[in-house]
């Protein structure tokens, strides 16, 4: 029903965006809250940000976990941990 009405809105058909329509993967500020993601790669051209994101134990293989998004800050978990990180971090990880 609210997607009818929007489409009488804006004159046309609106699409959902599905997570997997990005080409090269998703990153973390795409992902559902509370679900288990697998991490395909830190993409950054930023060597600092790339070592702390592997000091949190952000790197290929590993599994992350959002629990909450409040004000542009994530909260994720990893390896029996929970970190809290800017959008700006979590748009370098790919899932």
């Amino acid at each position: 029903m609210e997607m009818a009405i929007v489409n009488r809105l804006f004159g046309g058909k609106v699409k959902k965006k599905k997570i997997n329509e990005t080409v090269g993967g998703n990153n973390l500020t795409a992902a559902q809250t509370n679900h288990p993601y697998t991490i395909k790669a830190i993409k950054t051209d930023e060597k600092t940000m790339k070592d702390f994101l592997f000091s949190l134990g952000c790197f290929e293989g590993e599994k992350i976990t959002i629990i909450s998004v409040l004000a542009d800050n994530y909260v994720i978990h990893i390896k029996d941990a929970r970190y809290s990180i800017d959008q700006e971090l979590a748009k370098a990880i790919i899932i």
